[in-house]
């Protein structure tokens, strides 16, 4: 079964300020930009889940065509820095998304 890092070129997590987290996926081709935007592919319930979140600690879904990408914000479950966060940068969230798996459908 292919994965979104197959349909992906880049899959990338970061910091979007004290209280909130950002995550990149550029697709390769914008015909599969249009597909995961067209199914909805990336949505709140799917974050929520993926990252153990309510769906209403998802803050947006953006999906900006001229750079195929999708922009998935949550907020960030410790602010960054405080005592217990493990990544202040952010930069190692993205992991759940790289072997998401693809309809079996998917071209």
């Amino acid at each position: 079964m292919r994965q979104l890092s197959d349909i992906a070129s880049v899959i990338r997590s970061k910091n979007a300020g004290p209280y909130a987290l950002t995550f990149d996926i550029l697709f390769k081709t914008q015909a599969d930009f249009e597909r995961a935007v067209g199914r909805a592919l990336i949505n709140p319930d799917l974050i929520a889940r993926l990252y153990g979140l309510s769906p209403q600690d998802v803050l947006s879904i953006i999906a900006f065509p001229p750079a195929h990408a999708i922009k998935a914000t949550i907020r960030r479950p410790l602010p960054s820095g405080a005592v217990g966060d493990t990544d202040i940068y952010g930069a190692q969230q993205h992991a759940p998304l790289l072997s998401l798996p693809l309809d079996p459908d998917w071209p």
